[in-house]
């Protein structure tokens, strides 16, 4: 989002402009749902966490600094809430692999082996992705799939830049080896 804009959203929201809640909220909700549906791998707890994470803005909205920035505030509130409805449930991590993946879909003007290319991939990073322990999965999510900065996703995570950076560098190559290992195992079975 243009920072321009968003600093007046941030001022038209304070102010209880309804226009400027809806504008953010078209802006952010299908990120913060693909990020929570890839973090908790539920649908049904993504939905209630992103239901949420709008309610703490719209309650929450007069405290906002006049220059907050949008995105790393509401990833922060979404994992916040995910941490602690995780906390509160004991999750059983082996039991919430019940959401299908949610890539985007092949762009339009691909050839079908081009497309089943694609949703190949998109296959192999999903099941390495959730093989990851929960930290790395969530920076990966953060900077790959949501684009946030590193020092963005820092501030979303409440760790230093540098720290960050060093712990996503170590995600990264865990994600490669999961990749190669899924790789090896298919190469495996087929010969």
């Amino acid at each position: 989002m243009d920072r321009e804009i968003e600093l007046r959203l941030v001022v038209r929201l304070k102010a209880g402009d309804p226009a400027a809640f809806e504008a953010i909220y078209e802006a952010y909700r299908p990120r913060l749902f693909g990020f929570l549906a890839r973090l908790s791998r539920r649908r049904d707890v993504a939905e209630d966490l992103l239901e949420e994470t709008w309610l703490r803005l719209v309650t929450r909205s007069e405290t906002l600094a006049d220059d907050a920035r949008l995105g790393p505030w509401l990833f922060t509130v979404a994992r916040n809430l995910y941490f602690s409805w995780r906390r509160s449930r004991a999750v059983d991590e082996a039991r919430t692999s019940d959401l299908d993946p949610a890539w985007p879909a092949p762009e339009r003007g691909d050839s079908p082996f081009e497309a089943a290319a694609r949703r190949e991939l998109e296959r192999r990073v999903e099941t390495a992705l959730a093989r990851l322990p929960l930290r790395d999965r969530e920076l990966l999510l953060l900077v790959g799939v949501e684009g946030l900065t590193p020092s963005e996703a820092a501030e979303a995570c409440g760790v230093p830049a540098v720290t960050l950076r060093a712990r996503l560098h170590r995600a990264r190559e865990k994600l490669v080896a999961e990749m190669d290992a899924d790789r090896a195992v298919a190469r495996a079975r087929a010969g």
